[in-house]
């Protein structure tokens, strides 16, 4: 790592955050991913969400964010404690005192006079936000081999018309067991869902999001297939005087359905004086269209180019998600991401954001033998010595985490009982995606990765077993 780059981020953390405390993270206040179709909220992408109460929400449209468990958490912060939801923060963190982990790119995005005034306050004081990731419905015509019914009506019909995956046992959470019934939106008209009632509620009150968010951003599933991103394109529209200070933004696959839905949505871009895009890619050609199973990656980076072109749209964010799968290619995405930039510009984009899949287990870079981690980490060292000039402040901390944690999976690998599981879900999963889906795992990955595939076996489990592992 670089040494400007990691004294940058360490001093930030030194002067502003640890006078605080040893655990605090303005992400807990000022942030939050809120879920409305079903009802949960979480405070950044890290850890588990949870239920919003619906007695919370009767007098407090806020609880959508401010649940008293959010509370909790951050009154543990507030007092040096770690919550052990925001695990994968401390597992950076506990790698070496230089290194830095989600929670203080998470803080230093707030100006430092809201954050200072954060322990003044009672811990159960409700909490205004600043950024908003909201998610309508989990409505998506992808059915990406990490994703899951939670987070994916296309995963939803996978499993209602083929049935559970077998013999799955690493993943504690049961992800491709049943359709996710707790994900179904409260209610099928979004004027009877009480999470989204809250959500307008607190939007319009004085003093609500409308007046305190400096950004939003939709989430899904894909959100230009829910009518609520489309409400709010039309409030930009109407309310360009208070619209003006705040980004709107979206996360999308950037492929949709139907050419005419991606036409609207560039026209209406127009009426966001600044807009961003979160585009969900981390690997080209073949290999992308494989993991991401709804991909054509030829029309997203053309969408990508079609995106950029429009004047209004600030900054687009390439949002990897960094498998055992992408590692094939991940280095030709990232040149391909830098190429585009070379173009329109460090400051619009892409910009890379590497985010580590931990779950479902068996499709995370640890699974894998050591030497095909040895073999790409060489090959993610080699670009990074090459690139690392092209790249900005967080993209180096982000590619730098991924090789630490290649290099840690090298050190210290799982034990052969660990291991052994999950290569047999690796095994048993992409098999019956392959059935499942129409492709060819050994047709798509390097030879390197299709040897090894080819030398694993898969044990099978009872359905009394794998829905006891499931917990049904």
């Amino acid at each position: 790592m670089r040494n400007d780059t990691s004294e940058s981020f360490l001093e930030y953390k030194t002067r502003v955050i640890d006078p605080k405390s040893a655990s605090f993270c303005g992400a807990k206040w000022h942030n939050a991913t809120i879920w409305l179709g079903h009802g949960q909220t979480v405070s950044c992408h890290q850890p588990a969400p949870h239920d919003i109460p619906l007695e919370e929400l009767k007098e407090n449209p806020s609880a959508i964010h401010n649940t008293m468990y959010k509370k909790e958490m951050r009154k543990m912060m507030l007092e040096g404690d770690r919550p052990e939801e925001c695990f994968k923060c401390w597992t950076v963190e506990d790698g070496g005192p230089d290194k830095i982990s989600e929670r203080v790119f998470k803080t230093i995005m707030y100006d430092e006079s809201d954050l200072d005034v954060i322990p003044t306050k009672p811990w159960t004081d409700n909490s205004f936000l600043r950024t908003l990731e909201v998610s309508f419905d989990r409505a998506c015509n992808f059915k990406c081999s990490y994703c899951s019914s939670a987070f994916s009506t296309a995963w939803v019909k996978d499993i209602k018309d083929n049935g559970p995956y077998e013999n799955l046992t690493s993943d504690a959470r049961g992800h491709y067991i049943d359709t996710a019934p707790w994900a179904t939106s409260a209610a099928q008209k979004d004027e009877d869902n009480p999470y989204i009632r809250a959500f307008w509620e607190w939007w319009e009150e004085e003093g609500g999001l409308a007046d305190t968010l400096q950004s939003i951003r939709v989430t899904g599933g894909e959100p230009i297939m829910h009518p609520g991103v489309w409400k709010l394109f039309d409030w930009f529209k109407n309310n360009p005087e208070r619209g003006k200070s705040m980004r709107f933004s979206i996360n999308s696959n950037l492929v949709p359905e139907k050419e005419k839905t991606f036409q609207k949505l560039l026209e209406v871009i127009q009426y966001v004086p600044a807009f961003e895009m979160f585009a969900s890619c981390e690997s080209t050609g073949e290999q992308s269209n494989y993991i991401r199973d709804g991909m054509n990656y030829d029309t997203w980076l053309n969408n990508v180019k079609r995106v950029l072109d429009q004047p209004n749209v600030q900054k687009l964010y390439a949002m990897m998600t960094i498998n055992a799968l992408c590692l094939c290619s991940i280095t030709d995405f990232m040149d391909d991401m830098l190429a585009l930039r070379e173009v329109y510009g460090t400051d619009r984009g892409p910009i890379l954001s590497l985010n580590l899949v931990w779950y479902p287990e068996f499709q995370s870079i640890s699974t894998l033998p050591t030497y095909i981690i040895e073999h790409y980490n060489d090959k993610l060292k080699t670009w990074y010595d090459k690139r690392k000039g092209d790249l900005t402040a967080q993209e180096d901390v982000h590619v730098t985490r991924v090789i630490d944690h290649m290099d840690k999976a090298i050190r210290i690998p799982h034990t052969d009982e660990v291991l052994k599981k999950r290569q047999n879900d690796f095994k048993s999963f992409y098999t019956q995606y392959d059935e499942r889906r129409g492709k060819d795992f050994r047709a798509t990955f390097d030879p390197i990765m299709v040897d090894w595939y080819d030398t694993l076996t898969v044990e099978t489990t009872s359905i009394s077993d794998r829905n006891y592992k499931a917990g049904k």
